[in-house]
């Protein structure tokens, strides 16, 4: 009874399908989320006839064959990488992405990762970090007497300070993009990992080589949209049920084909 094997295949995969879809509803504020969607594809078939097999009879080919699929298997859970609407916050380190790239963090372990979160802050030595303290590449310390801080579209930080009428330049934010932004490797709190599918990061100044610019005072919002993950909600959960019913089918089957006396 195939039935079975092939309905809880079915089963298996709109339960992953919830869990993607329960992912992206539960990210619905987070900064510079980019919603998921499950693929699959078919699973190879067992050939009880194969399509242009000679007929035996007369000579002739079979046009069709008989070929029984064997379930569905997961193939990939991929990003919709389009951008979220900007918030207007106000806060002097809050940068939004206008455009394409990542901001680029050093990691504990030394190893870049990759961040359209731009709600940065500052540490204790004022050096500019990421919410969970990493400091974003290339490093930039802001002096303890700044009483502003700017940020232009360019990514170039200046420092106004008390008795200068000129601002300071601090440094400059540069964006890094990849040939297969897919490819990235998602490693929780809103950051990426290089892969050899992502490419190497092509890293140079906002607004250049087709990247985005800085927006200071703003942040990217969740591009998840909620009517339509409700809807694939419901179209899983339907799935599921109907896979549901497959197995209660073959089962019912099962029992009439023990119970013939």
């Amino acid at each position: 009874m195939r039935a079975l094997q092939i309905a809880a295949s079915g089963m298996s995969a709109q339960q992953m399908r919830v869990e993607v879809i329960s992912n992206n509803l539960a990210n619905m504020s987070t900064t510079g989320y980019n919603p998921r969607r499950a693929e699959f594809a078919d699973l190879h078939y067992q050939q009880m006839t194969r399509p242009g097999t000679i007929n035996a009879t007369d000579g002739t080919q079979i046009p069709a064959g008989v070929q029984l699929g064997l379930g569905v298997r997961p193939t990939a859970v991929t990003v919709n990488l389009s951008q979220g609407s900007l918030s207007a916050t106000g806060g002097d380190l809050d940068l939004a992405i206008d455009g394409a790239g990542y901001l680029e963090v050093t990691l504990p372990s030394g190893i870049s990762a990759y961040t359209r979160d731009g709600g940065l802050k500052r540490s204790a030595d004022g050096q500019v970090v990421t919410s969970d303290g990493f400091p974003v590449v290339p490093s930039v310390t802001i002096p303890e007497d700044a009483r502003a801080i700017a940020i232009n579209a360019d990514g170039e930080i200046y420092a106004y300070f008390t008795d200068q009428v000129q601002p300071q330049l601090l440094g400059q934010f540069t964006l890094a993009n990849f040939t297969n932004d897919k490819g990235l490797e998602a490693i929780g709190s809103n950051l990426f990992r290089e892969t050899g599918a992502s490419g190497p990061p092509n890293v140079n100044t906002p607004g250049q080589d087709s990247l985005g610019t800085l927006r200071q005072g703003y942040l990217e919002e969740s591009s998840v949209d909620p009517v339509r993950e409700i809807t694939e909600l419901i179209k899983a959960q339907r799935g599921y049920e109907l896979n549901a019913k497959v197995i209660t089918a073959a089962d019912q089957m099962l029992g009439a084909t023990t119970q013939v006396r």
